[in-house]
């Protein structure tokens, strides 16, 4: 396999949890709510699928687990159990913003802040160990040679044009877009907005949460702060496409490229040079796109329902 084929196939399993989690960032702030706690959304995910799989491996008479023993069954289950957990985070995310309308940005922050610390401690108390989980059973890959992708992987790549359908040609994405640009238009019509916020929160931390788990199933093992930015590089990625999905999707392929470069260039540049690489064009992308991209009019405003 030539370089260039490797290349693209490395930068495409790179790609797969940011997809996931920009179509989450896409769908929350469509719908008016800035969510800057994917990157926490995530973290939670990637530890609780890891810690599901686990417990499902069978024990044996002197007290260990074995991940090769376990039922094909087992990382399906821990990916559910991650995508509740997205789900769960996200709708914290909603309480606290939408009921108790506390500022969208210090919640997300705030959230990414717990997730650190309560991954940290949680894994310390399953795996004893604050920073990696045990190798715990690995999800099947399909496809052919460095073509062959994780199940969630695959999803990831259906994700973008699924959102935009969803988005764009349904009458409950009309809805949610019609609440991120204006609720109380929205209102009058009979759509409650803040319900619909909800809703929207739930889908965005299941995105997000499968993203997340995607990270943990490609290395079959949750690491300590895995996620690495990627949950706020996702949202540059969202900026980056103009809250269009298949933009966003777009965007994720070019910070993975990056991301993938930057492993190639290991040994050929200085190592903090190289691994900032994506870091470097997330914020020249922000620094360029942020001023030119409409964002949803009523993102970060809260709305108190007439009823």
């Amino acid at each position: 396999m030539s370089v260039p084929f490797e290349m693209a196939a490395g930068t495409l399993n790179l790609a797969a949890p940011l997809i996931l989690a920009a179509m989450a960032g896409v769908v929350s702030e469509r719908a008016g709510i800035v969510n800057i706690a994917l990157e926490g959304i995530m973290l939670v995910a990637a530890f609780t699928a890891t810690a599901v799989t686990y417990a499902l491996e069978p024990v044996s008479a002197d007290g260990l687990r074995s991940a090769a023993d376990a039922g094909f069954y087992a990382p399906w289950v821990g990916l559910l159990a991650g995508v509740a957990a997205g789900s769960a985070m996200a709708l914290l995310h909603g309480v606290v913003t939408i009921r108790v309308r506390a500022d969208q940005i210090i919640s997300g922050v705030a959230l990414n802040i717990l997730a650190m610390g309560a991954t940290q401690f949680a894994c310390t108390l399953v795996f004893a160990s604050s920073s990696n989980s045990a190798v715990v059973a690995a999800m099947p890959r399909w496809g052919i040679g460095p073509y062959s992708f994780t199940p969630v992987a695959w999803l990831a790549f259906a994700a973008a044009p699924a959102v935009w359908f969803f988005l764009q040609r349904t009458v409950a994405g009309l809805r949610l877009r019609a609440v991120g640009e204006h609720p109380a238009a929205a209102d009058t019509l009979g759509v409650r907005p803040n319900s619909t916020r909800f809703r929207a929160l739930a889908l965005s931390g299941a995105l997000a949460g499968m993203g997340g788990a995607a990270l943990s199933a490609d290395v079959s093992q949750f690491v300590q702060n895995m996620t690495a930015g990627r949950g706020y590089i996702a949202l540059a990625a969202m900026i980056f496409g103009k809250w269009n999905p298949l933009g966003a999707a777009a965007a994720c392929l070019l910070f993975a490229a990056a991301d993938r470069a930057q492993i190639a260039l290991q040994g050929k540049l200085p190592p903090q040079l190289a691994q900032s690489l994506p870091y470097l064009l997330t914020i020249l992308v922000l620094a360029g796109f942020v001023g030119k991209a409409r964002a949803p009019g009523a993102l970060g405003k809260p709305y108190e329902a007439s009823r």
